[in-house]
């Protein structure tokens, strides 16, 4: 039922997304500087309205944020960006997406990352498995591709890169893995949907080492874990936690089940 129901509300969120997309729409300046666009606000109104019912809390990007003294009593909650790559959905380039995780103990179970310009969806859970599907097929589920774990990796290795920040660790990183016989190419994409290209086997690793908050990466942690992959901290290499007091992750690298295997 709350999967179904978080299917439901990313479809309807990306639904009000394109709406604003597709107009000419005004952009303003958050607090922290980052921009904020009618279609977050209206997605995360979307969310928000199917969720609450479920009776479990919402942590999400553009909805007030509960102290920790509160959250920390949390067992179940969800994890949300209504609209994870604003940069991108200003320069109109469709990289962006829908994001909602499911949280239990400070872990990421469930995973739904919605790419509204494409109508696709990629879900999944240690529980259910992972699986892709158009939003037309959305109450239908035989129409849904399984996605199995990868088998072995891509040669050349393949990189997933953020479109919009860059930062030196990445580069000791990358001549790391070249050091070690593994010659490497690039994907560039903004957003969660990077995510789409470590779970369907076109990409190996996803290293960042700029700032993300637990709302842009918790959905796709919980579809990288149930594939046998992982997102772990740069430096403990624990993997990321969830409802923390800061909401900041830490740099992180996202691997595949065919890299943590070879490595």
């Amino acid at each position: 039922m709350a999967y179904q129901l978080a299917i439901k509300a990313a479809i309807e969120a990306s639904k009000a997304i394109m709406d604003v997309y597709k107009s000419d729409f005004k952009t303003q300046d958050k607090q922290d500087g980052s921009p904020l666009t009618q279609a977050d606000l209206a997605s995360s109104q979307q969310i928000e309205e199917i969720l609450m019912p479920l009776g479990f809390p919402i942590t999400g990007e553009e909805s007030p944020k509960a102290p920790f003294g509160e959250r920390q009593q949390w067992q179940k909650s969800w994890c949300v960006d209504p609209l994870d790559g604003t940069k991108e959905f200003i320069k109109r380039n469709g990289e962006f997406a829908v994001n909602i995780a499911l949280i239990e103990n400070n872990k990421a179970v469930f995973g739904l990352i919605a790419s509204p310009v494409n109508e696709e969806m990629l879900i999944g859970s240690k529980e259910t498995g992972v699986y892709i599907f158009d939003f037309k097929n959305f109450e239908n589920p035989p129409y849904w591709k399984k996605i199995l774990p990868p088998t072995h990796c891509n040669s050349p290795l393949v990189m997933a890169c953020s479109r919009s920040h860059h930062s030196g660790p990445v580069l000791q990183l990358i001549h790391q893995l070249q050091e070690n016989g593994h010659p490497i190419e690039f994907i560039k994409k903004g957003s969660a949907l990077k995510f789409f290209d470590l779970a369907l086997g076109k990409a190996d690793i996803y290293p960042r080492f700029a700032p993300t908050m637990e709302w842009d990466i918790a959905a796709g942690q919980a579809i990288l874990e149930a594939l046998g992959g992982e997102v772990v901290h740069a430096q403990t290499q624990e993997p990321l936690r969830y409802n923390k007091a800061n909401l900041v992750n830490p740099y992180f690298i996202a691997k595949t089940a065919p890299l943590i295997r070879n490595h």
